[in-house]
Formats: structure tokens, sequence, C-alpha cells
């Protein structure tokens, strides 16, 4: 059985071992696929397995691989992959729905205290000699924030959304969440269910979770900005399409939004004229939100345990 990895550079840069794949088959992996449907279709070859992270695989390319029999996503979002044409085609899709929680919880705290405390721009600040030319004990270059009190919007209310606000609730935050259903009895005294229009009235952090959607798309736009408490932060760890970007960089630009955090964006890599890239008190980091090692690792256990239960007759984790 020949299984093919598309683009493992990302889960696997040479950190982890392919060795769990090696054992089910002829593993071909390849760092990178060029995005054009010849190459991909060259790539797969004759596998009947194959795996894809970022790799597009489209009607038209899973037209002319009549030997594949499964695809595997290497990561939680398979928009990536025409699962309507795969499943037609009698082509089982799975993703991998768990392995970043904690890791993207942590990580939308580290853009929220790095919004609250600068600490890089401090650093840097520091070693320019600023510190060293100080008058005083100390100074800061930006508002200094305190978590406590102030309240965490969570817009997608999921696995990681949940774990954003247990952390939200350690900090002494209080959390309003909007989720597809109401979800009432995930409620605390600190973590309560709003409307939209409430969350966007009432946060003073607005934290994105929810999937990409027809309804969730460009979500952050003028018209909700509008709604937000003046001075608000911005922060999206999930799918960048989530916002309009133009009408976030314009809202921090004029001052309406205080401040933003994005680990993605619409089209990426960035685009080099992406608006947020100019906007005022943009920080940007490059989609690293699910990338600790041990993340990886968890994505990569599954990534297995997913194979092998395709080849048992059980199919676990599957989309399509």
């Amino acid at each position: 059985m020949k299984i093919v990895v598309l683009d493992g550079y990302t889960l696997n840069p040479g950190d982890l071992s392919w060795d769990g794949l090696k054992e089910l088959g002829d593993l071909t992996v390849f760092d990178r696929t060029e995005k054009i449907a010849s190459e991909i279709i060259k790539a797969i070859g004759t596998s009947e397995i194959v795996f894809t992270n970022k790799t597009p695989l489209s009607a038209e390319v899973l037209n002319q691989v009549p030997f594949v029999k499964y695809i595997g996503v290497l990561a939680t979002g398979y928009n990536i992959v025409d699962t309507a044409a795969a499943k037609e085609l009698g082509m089982i899709v799975t993703n991998i729905p768990t392995y970043g929680t904690v890791a993207v919880a942590q990580f939308t705290f580290a853009l929220i205290l790095e919004l609250c405390h600068h600490a890089g721009d401090h650093n840097a600040a520091v070693k320019n000699g600023d510190w060293s030319r100080s008058s005083d004990f100390c100074f800061w270059n930006s508002p200094l924030i305190e978590l406590a009190g102030k309240t965490l919007g969570i817009i997608g209310f999921g696995r990681i959304g949940q774990a954003t606000a247990r952390v939200a609730e350690a900090f002494g935050m209080n959390v309003l969440f909007n989720n597809t259903g109401k979800s009432t009895g995930l409620e605390t005294a600190t973590c309560k269910y709003a409307t939209l229009d409430e969350l966007f009235a009432n946060s003073d952090f607005i934290s994105l979770h929810c999937p990409l959607l027809d309804t969730t798309q460009g979500i952050i736009n003028k018209e909700n900005i509008s709604k937000m408490k003046q001075g608000a932060m911005v922060i999206n760890t999930s799918r960048g399409p989530l916002v309009v970007e133009q009408d976030l960089a314009d809202a921090l630009n004029s001052g309406r939004i205080a401040a933003a955090a994005v680990d993605v964006v619409s089209a990426e890599p960035i685009l080099v004229d992406n608006p947020l890239l100019t906007a005022k008190n943009c920080l940007i980091t490059p989609h690293i939100a699910w990338a600790p090692k041990e993340s990886r690792i968890r994505l990569m256990g599954t990534t297995i345990d997913n194979l092998k239960a395709f080849l048992n007759g059980t199919p676990q984790n599957v989309v399509n």
C-alpha cells in the first residue's frame, strides 16, 4: 500500500518521526507540493492513502487519482478538500479534531498579554538603551492593562473556546460567549451566554474561536465593530476570513479599536498589501498557535490512529 504526505514539513520540520506511518505502508513524504493541480496529481501518483495539510485536493484533482481510498487532513479544518467530490468517488476523508486545544488557548493569552504589557517592545527599548538613559527606576512606553475584572467575549464555544474561558477565569476575568446553540449548560458564575450584540457591546476583549462558515465569514466587519465598546481589542487565532481586514485596519487606525492580535489572515503566507501590516497597534504572528511540539506529537499520533482505524474497517474522525 502506497502512502503519500503532500506537505509534511509544517507538521514535522525534523523534530518528529514518520516511523508510525512507515509501519503501515510504503511511505513517501514531500516537504511541500506546489499548489498546482498537475503537480498535486503527479505527487499522489498511484498512492491509495493521501495526507495533506494545506495542499488543496479539489474535484479536478480527485477525479484524476483513481487509486486513492483515504484522505487524511493533518489539521482540524478540512475545507482544503472537496469532501463532497471525495464522497462521490468513495474516498474517506478524516481530520484531527482535538490536538491543539491547549496550545491555542495558551497562545490566545500570549497575544492578550502582549497587548496588555507589550513585553517585546519593552525588551527592545531596554536593549536600545532607553532604561539606561531613564531618570527613574522604571519606565513604560505604552499603557499597561490588568486583566482582572475585564470581560472577554468568546465567539465560538467549542473545545478551544471553553479552554480559553477557563484561562480567562483564572486571570479573574468575566466571560461572555456566543455559540451556535445557546449552550446555557456551560455557564458558570463568571461565564455567561450572550447574544452577539450583547457580546460586542460589553466585551473589553473579543476572541474568535469559531469555524469558518457562511454565517461566520467576515463576522468582524464595519457594522459589528460599530457595536463594540470604544477601545475594545480583537484577537483571532481561528481563521483569517472571519475578519474583514480592511474594516479592522480602518478601526485600528481611527482608534475605534484599541488593538488587535491575529495569528491568521485571509491569505497565507500574508500578502505584502494586507492592510493589517500597516495598521496601528496590530500584532501579527505567522499561524503558530497550533504548533508547539507537544501539540504536533498529538497530531501525529491521531494521524496514525486514524489510518489504523480506516485499515481495520472502523474509520474515525470522518468528515464526509
